[in-house]
C-alpha cells in the first residue's frame, strides 16, 4: 500500500536517495540548499510504503489562487510503472483545480527522460504551452548569458 501526504520536515539522507535514484544530481550537489528549498515550498507531498520507505515526492510553488507551479515531480527509479508519480500528479490537480494556470517544467521530448515524461503528462491531461497558443520564458539554466 502506498500512502499519499503532505509533509514539512525532510530527512536530508532520505531526499538525497530518492533524487540520486533518478540521477538529478543538479539537486544533490547541495543536499542543504535543497532540503530549503522543500522547506520553503507551497506543498510537499511524498508516497511512502507501509514501512514508511519513500517512494515519491512533488512539490509546488504556488499562490494558491492562479497560478500553480509543479517544481519537481519525481519516484524513485526502483519504482517506476507502478503508478505513483500518478498518484503524486493527481493529488496535486485536485489539490490546485482552482488555479488558473497548473504549469511544470520538463526535459524536451528529444531526450530519453523527456519522451518518456512528455507521454506521461500527455496521458494526464497536461498539454504543451504552444498547444493553448502560450509560450513560457526563462532564463538560462545556471544563470548564463545568451551567446
Amino acid at each position: 500500500m502506498v500512502v499519499v501526504s503532505p509533509e514539512s520536515v525532510f530527512d536530508e539522507a532520505e531526499i538525497f536517495e530518492l533524487y540520486d535514484s533518478v540521477g538529478w544530481e543538479a539537486f544533490t550537489r547541495d543536499i542543504a540548499k535543497l532540503k530549503r528549498s522543500m522547506v520553503n515550498s507551497h506543498l510537499v507531498i511524498t508516497a511512502r510504503d507501509e514501512s514508511g520507505k519513500l517512494l515519491g515526492l512533488a512539490r509546488t510553488v504556488s499562490d494558491d489562487e492562479m497560478v500553480c507551479y509543479v517544481q519537481e515531480l519525481l519516484v524513485n527509479s526502483a519504482f517506476h510503472g507502478q503508478g505513483i508519480g500518478r498518484r503524486l500528479l493527481e493529488h496535486l490537480m485536485e489539490r490546485y483545480a482552482h488555479c488558473r494556470h497548473f504549469i511544470l517544467t520538463t526535459d524536451h521530448e528529444s531526450t530519453a527522460e523527456g519522451a518518456a515524461s512528455h507521454a506521461f503528462y500527455r496521458r494526464m491531461g497536461l498539454i504543451e504551452h504552444h498547444e493553448q497558443k502560450l509560450s513560457a520564458f526563462g532564463l538560462r539554466i545556471g544563470g548564463s548569458s545568451p551567446a
